[in-house]
């Protein structure tokens, strides 16, 4: 009985909290109706740059997935990563749900699991590195020009440390084939006995399969790296982007909300909205930006009607694009991927 209903009140907990948030927090930094006026007066020309901002966001969801995954056609690539982000907006869980359903559409297409495997890793890793190294990169920025937040210090203190971790953990298990045995055999070893605490039967994988992946994860990377790295950065920035065209489009001048303030507001959230409290973050990534922007100097109206935009342009289409492309990958599949290299092609098997 507790298990069927964990998922009925973590999704009332989640409305609670976006009900709290929309209609008592948010109103009371700025009304709805200041907010509406400072929207309602947006010009032909920011609302076309706010559809092509929208739609460049959205375009750069693929080719991540296109660098760590050779034979992966941009239609698929755009199918896998807008179904699985459209999930982590449902589904309590973050992005342990939107990786299983990337690892089943790329499955259920006929991939091998290898090829998959290291694509899910190599994405994962690239997108943290990513997210955790912003916050570092907005306090350089804002050391010379303005007083960084003590939320912001800490958190890029916590990016250096995550980074640290994963550089750390790339270079011991990439460095030889002795050491990723040595790794994988820990690694088992841990994860059997925590399957036993659940009376669970031990792993099935060893030292061996760590070996397979240094060897796989190397040669992808000696080739790749530098393509998986920009295409990483385009897709994160480009979501920044959409803010930054929000923020003008609201009439919120540069003098009160530079471009390095809001690389900052939206750095610190997207280390927040990595806590999956609710799904897809919402509430906690809304009330988190506003406080952040109106604390660099935006109008408070202005900066809540801005921070929905960018919500709204951000999730609205991966959300409509997800659910349509979950609905039909089956159906559109044949066709879809380019030729790959024979270990990197789908499996006929």
């Amino acid at each position: 009985m507790v298990t069927r209903a964990r998922p009925l009140i973590g999704g009332l907990f989640a409305i609670a909290v976006i009900g709290v948030v929309f209609f008592i927090v948010l109103p009371s930094i700025a009304p709805w109706s200041d907010v509406w006026a400072a929207t309602k007066n947006l010009t032909w020309p920011w609302l076309v740059a706010l559809a092509i901002a929208a739609a460049l966001n959205v375009v750069t969801f693929a080719p991540p997935w296109m660098a760590v995954m050779p034979g992966l056609s941009f239609r698929a690539a755009l199918a896998v990563t807008m179904a699985s982000t459209a999930s982590t907006y449902i589904v309590p869980g973050g992005a342990f749900v939107g990786m299983g359903f990337q690892f089943a559409m790329l499955r259920g297409w006929g991939f091998r699991g290898r090829p998959v495997t290291l694509g899910l890793t190599i994405a994962s890793l690239w997108n943290q590195l990513v997210i955790f190294g912003c916050p570092p990169i907005a306090l350089a920025i804002l050391a010379g020009n303005t007083a960084a937040s003590p939320l912001l210090n800490t958190l890029s203190w916590v990016g250096i440390a995550v980074i640290g971790a994963i550089v750390a953990g790339l270079i011991a298990s990439l460095y030889s084939d002795e050491l990723a045995n040595g790794i994988g055999d820990l690694a088992a070893n841990l994860a059997s006995r925590a399957l036993a605490i659940v009376r669970r039967s031990p792993v099935s994988w060893g030292g061996d399969a760590f070996v397979r992946f240094r060897r796989d994860a190397r040669d992808l990377l000696k080739s790749r790296w530098h393509v998986i790295t920009l295409t990483t950065l385009a897709g994160h920035l480009s979501m920044w982007f959409v803010l930054v065209i929000a923020l003008r489009a609201v009439g919120i001048p540069w003098d009160s909300v530079s471009l390095a303030e809001s690389f900052a507001a939206w750095s610190l959230v997207r280390v927040i909205g990595q806590i999956p409290i609710v799904p897809g973050g919402f509430g906690v990534i809304e009330v988190g930006l506003t406080a952040a922007l109106v604390g660099f100097g935006g109008d408070r109206a202005a900066v809540v009607a801005a921070v929905v935009l960018y919500r709204m342009l951000t999730v609205v289409p991966p959300l409509l694009l997800g659910a349509m492309f979950a609905a039909t990958w089956r159906r559109h599949h044949p066709g879809w991927e380019t030729e790959a290299a024979p270990n990197e092609a789908p499996s006929q098997a």
